[in-house]
């Protein structure tokens, strides 16, 4: 299949967006190659496309079913959505990159960085123009819903009958609401949305209309770790005390969370009040990690914390009903796992 060249990204100032010419390169697609059930799904965030990308020789070599983009999936923190374009051409010209998109159906969502600007909430006044950049570089479909809708959010499921997954792809950037700031640190925001109403109401009717056998949400931020000073679901304590509710409300099976942002790896778990265990897989450092990491406190933290180079990879057994979570390094090196039960 012929990779198309470094002009198949044309910059359009009127509009300030990007359109792939991929017509001899066109993406599988992910509902219709994984129709029996996906095997392996790989993820993770925090890209930097300036900086030399090793992680993805071994993700091509796990032959996944689908990658997951957790956000920060390139720096261009800008106002210029020309500045922005560029930056998402470099990435997606990446020659391994490549070599996975056409091979392997990509989807994901974004953060702060690739959003456009760093710790971004909803007054970021290029949100609108940012969001089909995302999707031009993701390749949704411009007749598709998600082009016209406010948010990024999306939901995406694989597989058939028995062996369906199905994933969520939740936006906390465009509707959310302002960070409060003391000392340098964030601290609880009682009032404010993540999410805003019309993507709870997605979210709730997603959870509820389902017949998946694994049900996977993702965010760029973290969803249980409350004591750290940086993003988390926990800085607007209201909506993921939401979360959680819904959650054991409509106790989807085999649901499990994952996240990026942190620069680190590490697994968290929590007991719902219904007694079920939900974990969270955080995958957060494609290019650069944490590097002066020297711990910090996580009440559901389960094993070590890893803060070197890696990806995730979720690889599911249908006949013994488990998932295993594996966290990987450079030449594909496992560094942490943890089995599942669904």
């Amino acid at each position: 299949m012929k990779i198309l060249p470094i002009g198949s990204f044309q910059l359009f100032t009127k509009g300030l967006a990007f359109c792939l010419l991929v017509a001899a390169c066109s993406p599988p697609s992910a509902e219709n190659q994984v129709n029996k059930g996906p095997g392996t799904l790989a993820f993770g965030s925090c890209n930097r496309q300036h900086l030399p990308q090793p992680l993805w020789k071994p993700i091509l070599e796990e032959k996944p079913d689908v990658w997951v983009w957790l956000g920060d999936n390139i720096y261009a923190d800008t106002h210029d959505m020309q500045e922005m374009a560029a930056s998402y051409e470099m990435q997606y010209q990446q020659p391994d990159y490549q070599k996975l998109r056409v091979t392997t159906p990509v989807v994901g969502i974004w953060d702060d960085h690739d959003y456009g600007i760093n710790d971004g909430g909803k007054h970021y006044s290029q949100k609108d123009s940012s969001q089909q950049l995302l999707l031009d570089f993701l390749e949704v479909p411009k007749e598709s819903p998600r082009r016209s809708q406010k948010g990024a959010y999306a939901a995406h499921t694989f597989g058939s009958g028995d062996r369906k997954v199905k994933l969520l792809l939740l936006d906390t950037r465009y509707h959310r609401d302002t960070l409060l700031k003391v000392n340098g640190s964030y601290v609880p925001n009682e009032e404010g949305t993540l999410l805003g109403e019309a993507q709870w109401k997605w979210l709730e009717e997603a959870l509820e209309k389902t017949d998946a056998a694994i049900h996977i949400l993702a965010s760029g931020i973290q969803f249980l770790p409350e004591e750290h000073r940086f993003e988390k679901w926990a800085n607007f304590p209201a909506e993921r005390r939401r979360l959680l509710a819904l959650i054991e409300k409509t106790n989807p099976s085999g649901a499990v969370l994952i996240s990026g942002d942190r620069h680190i790896s590490e697994v968290s778990k929590m007991t719902l009040n219904n007694g079920y265990p939900l974990y969270e897989i955080t995958s957060s450092g494609l290019t650069h990690v944490y590097s002066d990491y020297s711990g910090e406190p996580n009440r559901y933290r389960q094993g070590e914390v890893i803060h070197e180079l890696h990806y995730g990879l979720l690889t599911i057994d249908w006949e013994e009903k488990r998932m295993k979570f594996h966290i990987k390094g450079v030449e594909g090196l496992a560094l942490l796992e943890q089995d599942i039960s669904f």
